[in-house]
């Protein structure tokens, strides 16, 4: 493998760096990377990558921009809108560094489909903002026995850690589980979408994350592995912690990762798909519509619900009607699935979960651009 004439001029700034050069512009070329997540983090991370050389890029995710993501989701422009995320992606990847293959899924990363797709990639990256995503691209990871460079942010702060990275003694550094064993209870930790992000964290963070992958793929300098890197933009602060492997650590398989979150498995939840509600509200039936997100989400975008934040549900419930049947929604269906498991354990017969929520019917009506 070479780097033809036009490469070589592009990449004249690593070529002449020293400890880095032809050898370590090559490995680049060669390299295969999976980002997961097209979002924040992602918009940074891929285009670095993008822009270093990486010669294979894949790209999941079945979002598709909305006007809400241009805030932090530099990836994309007013001309994105309503694209599916990883086609808008390869269309910026490929405008920005032509030499490169470029692999896209607009598809839900699960279980079913998690390690055929790993089984293409040598380094795994995370854009994902979901605690059970996470625990299921670490566990594919360790089975799959590929490293998995690991960011995630939150209002201000954020997150950068390297793990199963392949050791020089044959070993494998820790993996997420042996930082986080258990996962935090599902109503005390919010994602961005409910609690915020300042817009330029991810770009910080995101840029770190290439950073790790670069530096693995070429062997320069000294990884995140066995590290965490704690980022606080409000302050510019940064602290670094170490951890060690957990020798109780066992992942065999991997699982359902919404009911060891404290979810409900959604699979088990009465549902219907946004096409159905989109029949049921052109037919006007008689249900009652139930918009379980914040008021700041529902001021930006809303189906006429009533609303009922589902940090309120717990005291507010008996305002619902039990005769009457119930459709639920937030803005991917994760919240709604939650209201609807306590409203079945308080009695309601007739509760559905809005399959993706607000998003798929957006999505299916093509009326305004999801957000996400």
């Amino acid at each position: 493998m070479n780097l033809s004439p036009e490469e070589k001029n592009r990449y004249a700034r690593h070529l002449i760096l020293p400890g880095f050069g032809m050898e370590a512009q090559l490995k680049l070329k060669a390299a295969r990377v999976l980002v997961i997540g097209a979002g924040g983090l992602g918009s940074p991370l891929l285009q670095y990558l993008a822009a270093a050389g990486v010669g294979t890029i894949g790209i999941i995710d079945p979002d598709r921009v909305s006007s809400s993501n241009l805030q932090r989701q530099v990836l994309y422009g007013e001309k994105d809108l309503g694209k599916l995320k990883v086609e808008a992606a390869k269309e910026r990847l490929l405008d920005l560094n032509p030499h490169l293959s470029i692999n896209t899924y607009p598809q839900v990363f699960d279980k079913n489909n998690a390690m055929e797709i790993l089984s293409e990639y040598e380094i795994i990256a995370d854009g994902t903002d979901n605690f059970p995503t996470r625990y299921l691209v670490n566990d594919a990871c360790v089975l799959a026995g590929k490293p998995y460079v690991y960011g995630s942010i939150f209002r201000f702060e954020g997150q950068v850690s390297v793990f199963n990275l392949a050791m020089p003694d044959g070993s494998r550094s820790p993996n997420y589980r042996d930082l986080y064993p258990t996962p935090p209870p599902p109503d005390q930790v919010p994602n961005c979408a409910e609690g915020g992000v300042l817009g330029v964290l991810p770009g910080m963070i995101g840029a770190m994350q290439a950073n790790e992958v670069i530096k693995i793929i070429t062997e320069t300098g000294t990884s995140l592995a066995g590290k965490m890197v704690l980022f606080d933009a409000a302050h510019f602060s940064q602290h670094t912690l170490r951890y060690k492997a957990n020798p109780a650590t066992k992942i065999e398989a991997l699982i359902d990762y919404e009911v060891f979150c404290g979810l409900p498995a959604q699979e088990q939840l009465p549902s219907i798909d946004a096409g159905t509600l989109k029949a049921m509200l052109q037919r006007k039936e008689d249900f009652l519509l139930l918009d379980v997100r914040e008021q700041s989400e529902y001021d930006l975008d809303h189906l006429d619900g009533k609303l009922m934040p589902l940090v309120e549900l717990p005291e507010k419930w008996q305002e619902l009607p039990k005769q009457t049947l119930v459709v639920v929604h937030c803005q991917s269906g994760a919240r709604s699935a939650r209201a609807v498991a306590f409203l079945q354990e308080k009695g309601y017969s007739q509760v559905y979960n809005l399959e993706g929520g607000i998003n798929a019917y957006r999505n299916l009506t093509s009326a305004i651009p999801p957000l996400t």
